[in-house]
């Protein structure tokens, strides 16, 4: 009887490839970090590509002098680059001239209305009276159901045309917003545990208000604010466009697309430029306000 040698034993086949280097400690965190910082920096440069130009015409185009160009005809074809405007002057000059208005007007209409709704909110947020908030809140719950242009206009249709006026009109309109956004965002730190022990410390009311609930929403009133900046851009540009504060013959961005539209097809760049600006600077304001806000963020 024979037996049956067992078969030898193959080696395990090995991989003839050449391994891989191992990869230094971070490597791998760098590889998903590269396209991440590259476009943060992108985001950057395209934030400082929008707002860098119409908020450097607005403020420093008043200081340039002006070309010296005569005025012609309405919409001269055969005026330099970029034209000329319904009353015949130089669109370029009247772009220098018309940024310094409407980002003024926003800006302090926008800085104005802060100051009013923000403590007035907080305070309905933070009272234990409920008949105290009713009255702090009711009267702009009813001038909110009014449209923004509608009350714009009918608070410019009884008072003086002037600028420091629509500064108030602009500001009044968005008081109720801002109010209601400070108070529904001051609520819940309002009434969060810390403040009971604080009142049971003695902590006053104001002291808590500022100490505690208004630190607690500042990212919230931060975000708000950039929204109603630009908000306030559009609000001024339509007053301006429905004739409400700067006169037709005005160099207001505004103005100048409301009075060249009838001649966009002879000279185009007296509408085109105008309404590049207030694009670009509406959205190059939401893009910096949305990139702090991110930083702020907890990663």
């Amino acid at each position: 009887m024979t037996t049956e040698k067992p078969a030898a034993e193959q080696p395990p086949a090995t991989d003839r490839r050449t391994p891989e280097a191992p990869l230094k400690p971070g490597a791998a965190e760098s590889r998903h970090t590269r396209p991440r910082d590259r476009r943060k920096r992108l985001e950057f440069a395209a934030i400082v590509a929008l707002l860098a130009v119409p908020l450097g015409i607005a403020l420093v185009g008043p200081l340039l002098p002006s070309t010296g160009a005569e005025r012609t005809q309405p919409f001269d074809p055969a005026a330099p680059w970029p034209g000329t405007d319904h009353l015949g002057a130089s669109v370029l000059d009247r772009l220098l001239d018309g940024g310094w208005g409407i980002v003024a007007t926003a800006a302090a209409a926008t800085a104005l209305a802060f100051l009013a709704g923000f403590p007035i909110g907080l305070a309905a947020a933070s009272t234990r009276r409920r008949w105290l908030d009713e009255i702090l809140m009711r009267p702009f719950d009813l001038l909110l159901a009014l449209p923004s242009l509608l009350l714009m206009l009918l608070l410019a249709s009884i008072a003086p045309p002037t600028a420091w006026m629509l500064v108030l009109i602009v500001a009044f309109v968005n008081l109720p917003d801002i109010a209601r956004i400070v108070r529904a965002a001051a609520l819940e730190a309002a009434h969060h545990p810390v403040v009971d022990a604080m009142w049971l410390q003695g902590e006053g009311p104001w002291r808590i208000a500022l100490t505690h609930t208004a630190r607690s929403i500042l990212p919230t009133v931060a975000a708000d604010a950039g929204v109603r900046l630009v908000g306030a851009f559009y609000l001024v540009a339509a007053a301006s466009f429905l004739g409400v504060g700067a006169g037709p013959e005005s160099s207001d961005w505004a103005v100048m697309v409301d009075v060249n539209r009838g001649g966009i097809f002879l000279s185009p760049w007296a509408v085109v430029l105008p309404a590049a600006l207030l694009v670009a600077l509406s959205v190059g304001l939401n893009l910096l306000f949305d990139r702090l806000l991110s930083r702020r963020e907890p990663a």
